[in-house]
């Protein structure tokens, strides 16, 4: 899986890395007692993870505002500066900073907070479980299809 134009084993020694500080990072929610009642959470964070890593473009460890626009076109969903800078804003609670780390991920995805990007990233897992069912693309979808 490692990106030749990153130069292969580079990329996949720093993939494992950033890997190993998340798992970190999810051991860490995995002993929080405010997420002790959470369901599956073993699951749910490794879920989280992937998604997190299949999004960190710069390789730094978290997702800038160009991962998630891309995020965003690859499940159709194109989204101008102003609505990125808004989700942007809410995943990280309010504070207006140029990245999302898998800390602030986390929080969004299993606090109760209903950033918008959550509900996406929600609805696109339920899809995909729908989309192993069907064969061929998903239909693209646009705004109206948005909840």
């Amino acid at each position: 899986m490692a990106n030749s134009a990153q130069g292969g084993k580079a990329f996949g020694l720093l993939k494992s890395q950033q890997e190993e500080k998340l798992n970190s990072i999810n051991e860490a929610f995995l002993t929080d007692s405010q997420y002790a009642e959470e369901e599956d959470l073993a699951s749910k964070l490794e879920m989280f993870k992937k998604k997190y890593m299949e999004f960190d473009l710069n390789d730094k460890g978290d997702i800038d505002m160009m991962g998630l626009k891309q995020m965003l076109e690859k499940l159709g969903l194109a989204k101008t500066h102003l609505e990125l800078k808004k989700m942007m804003a809410e995943a990280v609670g309010g504070a207006s900073k140029e990245t999302i780390n898998y800390h602030d991920f986390l929080n969004m995805m299993l606090g109760k907070r209903n950033a918008i990007l959550k509900l996406i990233l929600m609805f696109e897992g339920m899809g995909k479980e729908q989309e192993q069912k069907e064969a061929g693309p998903p239909p693209r979808k646009t705004f109206s299809d948005l909840p």
